[in-house]
């Protein structure tokens, strides 16, 4: 399976990105960075710089269509970006759309607040987005991992600590090629 992560040029938690990205990759699928602009995303260790990783596609260009799931990793700035980009929020939108599993991580639901992908889900997350996660219509829950099982799954989860159960969540909507 190809799983998109989508991403900003900066701003993404590091280990949102690659814990995951591993997870998926080790058992035996297609991760393919997303972001906004060609060329390399920096990932961050909170607020501190951290490595960069290589963009495997561009959104605008990238087709929902062409993926089988997406993941949205956190950050405060990744999401932030993101949610401005009308390219990104649209690509976003035609995972729901198509009924496509998507998975969001600590301040990834930002993003999904700006597709108006919450009214009626129920989602964790970082928890300083329960105003915004609730004035979008979703209902806030504080929880490890959360799947709601809408027109599409959605798995949300709130901080890296959260990372085991998160990628526990997504190996369950996406099983290797060896389980199926």
């Amino acid at each position: 399976m190809r799983i998109a992560f989508l991403m900003a040029p900066e701003g993404v938690e590091q280990v949102e990105l690659t814990d995951p990205w591993s997870a998926l990759a080790d058992a035996g699928h297609e991760p393919v960075l997303v972001s906004t602009k060609p060329g390399h995303v920096r990932a961050f260790h909170h607020l501190d710089k951290a490595d960069t990783f290589p963009v495997d596609a561009v959104v605008g260009q990238a087709e929902a269509e062409s993926f089988d799931g997406l993941v949205l990793p956190g950050g405060v700035a990744n999401p932030d970006f993101l949610r401005m980009d009308e390219k990104a929020v649209s690509f976003v939108h035609a995972f729901f759309e198509q009924g496509r599993p998507v998975a969001a991580i600590c301040h990834a639901p930002w993003t999904l607040v700006e597709a108006d992908m919450v009214r009626g889900r129920v989602l964790t997350s970082w928890p300083s987005l329960r105003t915004d996660i609730t004035n979008a219509g979703g209902t806030w829950v504080d929880e490890q991992v959360r799947l709601d099982q809408g027109p599409n799954k959605l798995i949300t989860s709130r901080k890296p600590d959260d990372l085991k159960a998160f990628d526990e969540a997504i190996l369950a909507e996406f099983p290797g090629p060896d389980s199926q």
